[in-house]
């Protein structure tokens, strides 16, 4: 199984940091964030990355070369200029490949073992891993019912909605059809998920949105005591 971690985005919420570093580059614990995906998908056996960058995306290439010192091969999507999730995502098919793969944001910071999703038998166009509501998102994104993840439900009472973990296995049928340039991926998650096409799970574990200076210096605090 490949995996892709979206590097491409500017970060920012994260300047003046990343006016000249690319977000996946900050350093967490002496580590640059995007080792830590690199690590944990390589322990979960999968050693083909795809990479796709934009802003200052040389700079991360410099640093990870073509993996092999993380017993990996990196292969790179190069974007003119940040085509979204989506966008980056169907941009890269030809590197991933006719088969499910693995997607990861790139400035997320999380112990989710993979092997999770490597060993799945992935029964629909996308499977998404949830987690509990951050204080910056505390109205969450989608709802889990039956392992089956929805944007609206018709179950009468309080049903909790989660937060999109940026963690995902997807087949690639699930982009084929779209055109070259920028897409977002939610309104291609929603319209999946209306016909009943997007499982998921969810996942209690450690996870965090590094999408704040305040957030990083406060993982950073936690980690150097």
């Amino acid at each position: 199984m490949k995996a892709m971690i979206l590097a491409a985005g500017r970060g920012e919420r994260m300047r003046l940091l990343t006016d000249t570093l690319p977000k996946p580059l900050l350093q967490v614990a002496g580590k640059s964030l995007i080792e830590y995906h690199i690590e944990a998908l390589h322990k979960a056996g999968i050693n083909e990355l795809i990479i796709n960058h934009a802003w200052l995306g040389n700079k991360i290439e410099q640093h990870l070369g073509n993996g092999h010192r993380f017993g990996v091969q990196i292969h790179y999507s190069r974007e003119a200029e940040a085509l979204e999730t989506a966008g980056g995502i169907r941009q890269a098919l030809p590197l991933l490949g006719n088969k499910p793969f693995i997607v990861v944001n790139g400035d997320v910071f999380t112990d989710y073992d993979y092997t999770h999703l490597t060993e799945l038998k992935l029964n629909s166009l996308a499977h998404l891993v949830l987690v509990n509501n951050p204080e910056h998102n505390h109205q969450g994104d989608f709802y889990l019912q039956d392992n089956r993840v929805y944007d609206k439900v018709n179950t009468p009472g309080p049903v909790k909605r989660f937060t999109f973990s940026g963690i995902g296995l997807y087949h690639p049928e699930f982009f084929a059809a779209l055109k070259p340039g920028k897409q977002a991926l939610a309104p291609l998650l929603r319209k999946a998920m209306a016909q009943q096409q997007v499982s998921g799970e969810f996942y209690l574990g450690l996870w965090l949105d590094i999408g704040t200076p305040q957030r990083l210096e406060a993982l950073n605090q936690s980690l150097n005591k």
